[in-house]
């Protein structure tokens, strides 16, 4: 199957993005684990979201589902059951590393897989510090899935981050629920801090002192109510798309600007968009509407420690550099290479079909921009934000695009390409 795109005039409209994926991965496995019932609205109902579900249900959790909400029934910190078969993550890199930390202290024996694609990607950064705990994870190879976790006492470390990951930092964090002391954990840089600010929130005493993060094991938590905000990155296609396409104006809807997620606003502001930010509100996790108008962009260099606070938003920023006046240098952004594919050639080698000038790096890309482009036959190698982001290209690419398997979307964004086509038809 394929998805035909043609460039278009203009982009107008409203639009509401799914539920952050991160904030929803993170309310149900927390939800499962906290003592009382969650009632989670603005959940994301996508494929990796919908596989952190079924691996809890298979522990034993009662997990509802409704048009309006997900109801998680807690069973507590020490209430999950040995699942009778394989945990199957899918395509999700945060329901397997996540899911990790949290087995790594239970006593019973289970099996984390994949599909193809979690097959390859590597796991040893969170076997290191999980071992370290005092963990038992046998890998493939040592490093790659299937992972079997088998019963051990885990013990508090403290333990400085090679990189800034949230994955790694949350993995560490939800292991030290079942430590015998304090876990402590050090980052390079800011990554988004969705688990402790909702471990907060549930009861669990947390510590933040700049990039320095304690968690204090608790007895339990308790289950409280968690409204998903629209994902950030989910908006960055929107973002780019208003920005790119001349006689565009749209504005996006409760959209969650926790600031360790706001690079991208932080970059494209950086290149000369016009983005507005309208109706700010929010408590645990800050939320506002945002207004993008058509922008004439100009290159920036994006790197050093705002790379963690976009890393999934870099496909789509390389095509604002496409389309921006002058040089775009992407850096220190390697972690780009074991996503769903890799980022940086998949992107590099999509954008020059387009007659972009792009040249990949070691750590990035460097985008000379500024010159007129045109459609193509594009892959999206399954990944569902480089489906996204050439289709946002081809939007303002001469003549007609045309993208491979673009149901890949689905991942994160099922109704991707309808609510493109709803912004289209309002211009």
């Amino acid at each position: 199957m394929t998805e035909l795109i043609s460039s278009v005039s203009g982009l107008r409209g409203t639009v509401t993005v799914p539920g952050d994926k991160s904030i929803s991965h993170r309310a149900v496995m927390l939800g499962a684990l906290s003592n009382g019932t969650t009632h989670i609205t603005g959940f994301l109902m996508g494929e990796d979201c919908l596989s952190t579900i079924a691996c809890f249900r298979r522990m034993g959790v009662d997990i509802q589902i409704t048009d309006s909400e997900v109801v998680v029934h807690g069973v507590g910190l020490h209430g999950l059951q040995a699942p009778t078969e394989l945990l199957y993550t899918g395509n999700s890199g945060t329901t397997t590393r996540l899911l990790c930390g949290i087995l790594s202290g239970q006593p019973f024996s289970s099996t984390l897989n994949g599909d193809a694609s979690i097959q390859k990607r590597p796991m040893g950064r969170i076997i290191r510090p999980l071992t370290q705990m005092g963990a038992n994870i046998q890998g493939k190879n040592g490093n790659l899935c299937p992972l079997t976790v088998s019963p051990a006492s885990l013990h508090g470390i403290r333990y400085e981050m090679p990189v800034a990951s949230a994955q790694l930092k949350s993995s560490i964090l939800l292991a030290g629920l079942y430590a015998d002391g304090k876990t402590t954990v050090i980052e390079p840089a800011p990554s988004r801090d969705h688990t402790e600010r909702m471990l907060r929130g549930l009861g669990a005493d947390i510590q933040t002192e700049g990039t320095v993060i304690t968690l204090t094991p608790p007895d339990d938590l308790t289950a409280v109510d968690v409204a998903v905000p629209g994902d950030i990155s989910s908006a960055a296609y929107f973002l780019v798309a208003g920005l790119i396409v001349p006689n565009s104006e749209i504005l996006i809807q409760n959209v969650g600007v926790n600031p360790t997620r706001t690079g991208i606003l932080d970059a494209l502001e950086a290149m000369g968009a016009d983005i507005t930010r309208v109706n700010e509100r929010g408590d645990v996790e800050p939320v506002c509407d945002l207004l993008v108008r058509s922008s004439k962009l100009h290159g920036t260099t994006i790197g050093g420690d705002l790379i963690p606070r976009l890393i999934d938003e870099i496909p789509v920023l390389a095509v604002a550099a496409a389309f921006a006046e002058g040089e775009t240098i992407f850096c220190d952004a390697q972690e780009l290479k074991v996503k769903e594919s890799n980022r940086i050639a998949t992107m590099t080698a999509e954008l020059s079909k387009t007659g972009a000038d792009i040249t990949e790096t070691e750590d990035g890309m460097i985008v000379r921009g500024g010159k007129p482009l045109h459609g193509g036959d594009f892959a999206s190698y399954a990944d569902h934000r480089v489906a996204m982001s050439m289709a946002v290209c081809a939007l303002a690419c001469e003549g007609q695009s045309e993208i491979d398997d673009p149901n890949c979307v689905a991942i994160s964004y099922p109704d991707f390409f309808s609510t493109l086509s709803a912004l289209e038809a309002n211009s």
